[in-house]
């Protein structure tokens, strides 16, 4: 009879130990071993929802403005959208209203220098801009490579300017002053020249289209063809 209990104790024993071990069959992993640093996206695939790059959206962007800005393409090469993806140089080679100045740019050897920059901002002359200028002046101009860059620099401002900074005096990447007076969406640099359509974005520059050719102080050109 003592033979019989001791076996029925055992196998008491043993059914409860089976049983807390299914007990604990129930327990969740452990935290460890959960994927960290995801969030899971509206679907519920717990798929992480990847973050935009290469935006042109500076710092006080904003809306474009001035009376220039409604021919601008409204989709496709030139428009508004296109070009804030693209660096500036060839932006300007999309827009149709700036193949003059896209072509001086490449005769200058330019595009990469204005491509690789960080945070400029661009004062791009219209073609109507350099038509003002006359056909034999500006091929004066695109033969003499030192007075073409010497030009176009003097059209590049070394900062991301915004309109609400826009107004001033402004070292440029030729190395001397241009100033801009105006407010509001009515801006003038170096008294001659129009904002005609401002607050353009790129990926790595504000452009500011104007309706004359700026000439640095120390150049005799480009200068307005007689009429």
């Amino acid at each position: 009879m003592r033979l019989f209990r001791t076996a029925g104790l055992a196998v008491t024993v043993a059914a409860m130990a089976l049983a807390m071990a299914a007990c604990g069959s129930d327990t969740s992993p452990s935290t460890a071993l959960q994927p960290t640093g995801a969030s899971p996206s509206p679907g519920g695939n717990g798929a992480r929802t990847p973050t935009p790059t290469g935006t042109a959206t500076a710092p006080g962007g904003g809306q474009v403005f001035g009376p220039g800005c409604s021919s601008l393409p409204t989709s496709g090469a030139g428009s508004l959208s296109s070009m804030a993806g693209q660096p500036v140089a060839t932006a300007v080679a999309s827009n149709p209203q700036l193949s003059t100045l896209a072509n001086a740019i490449k005769t200058a050897g330019l595009t990469d220098t204005l491509n690789n920059a960080q945070n400029i901002t661009v004062f791009a002359p219209t073609n109507d801009a350099f038509n003002k200028v006359g056909q034999s002046q500006l091929n004066a101009l695109l033969a003499n490579k030192q007075q073409l860059t010497q030009t176009l620099e003097y059209h590049v401002v070394p900062q991301r300017l915004s309109p609400d900074n826009l107004a001033g005096t402004h070292k440029t990447m030729e190395g001397q002053n241009l100033t801009v007076t105006g407010s509001g969406e009515d801006f003038t640099v170096n008294n001659t020249a129009s904002v005609v359509c401002g607050n353009i974005q790129t990926r790595n520059a504000t452009v500011y289209l104007i309706d004359s050719v700026l000439t640095p102080p120390s150049s005799g050109t480009p200068t307005p063809a007689a009429t």
